[in-house]
């Protein structure tokens, strides 16, 4: 029987992918001495919130996430981030290869709202391992305990929105919403969408702009 020990060796910002792209490297160790013809990998990503600090900025932007700090206790749970998948091609040993994971500056998701709201540090993940392992005697499944963790310097994220949405972010709104802007934009000769939003923004008294 085939074991493997994973590691998580960094992460860094895939410039020319057509969407936000993070590339895991990821070394895998077989132990047992085995030839291993290829595995079809499948590896669930999360967040683990509560394995770092946070200053009171951060918590305050966390709030629609995790509520007050009071509460930290029951709701910083772990946040499901993304499923991955790779074809890992024959080896004997040890092998090292990139998993692409796409990401999304939606501020409407989870993990794009905890992301914005960190200024520094890093971002505590764990890696959970499973998948078909083919060898020269047949076909085996990854134990299920496999995993490992990493942690992820917030730079290399904030570093990636800015390959692709550079000194900005992304807001859904809904078509409504988006045509009474538009609406408001033109009768106010607003030439850009953001200078729309800051104008409303400092009329309703908001003026940290």
């Amino acid at each position: 029987m085939s074991d493997f020990v994973f590691d998580c060796l960094g992460v860094r910002a895939e410039p020319y992918a057509a969407a936000p792209t993070l590339l895991f490297r990821l070394r895998i160790t077989e132990t047992s001495g085995r030839r291993i013809r290829a595995i079809a990998l499948r590896c669930q990503l999360r967040i683990e919130p509560i394995q770092r600090r946070y200053s009171d900025a951060e918590a305050a932007r966390l709030a629609d996430l995790f509520g007050a700090r009071a509460r930290w206790g029951d709701t910083l749970k772990p946040m499901q981030l993304a499923t991955l998948s790779a074809m890992v091609p024959a080896f004997s040993g040890a092998v090292e290869f990139d998993v692409p994971m796409p990401c999304s500056y939606d501020l409407e998701v989870a993990s794009g709202q905890y992301f914005h709201a960190l200024d520094d540090g890093e971002v505590p993940l764990l890696m959970l391992f499973s998948g078909t392992v083919f060898t020269a005697d047949g076909i085996e499944q990854i134990s299920w305990d496999r995993e490992c963790g990493h942690r992820m310097p917030v730079p290399v994220w904030r570093e990636l929105m800015d390959l692709y949405f550079p000194g900005g972010g992304w807001l859904r709104l809904t078509r409504e919403t988006l045509d009474a802007l538009q609406e408001f934009k033109h009768r106010q000769a607003i030439p850009t969408w953001d200078a729309a939003i800051t104008r409303l923004l400092k009329e309703a008294g908001v003026d940290e702009l």
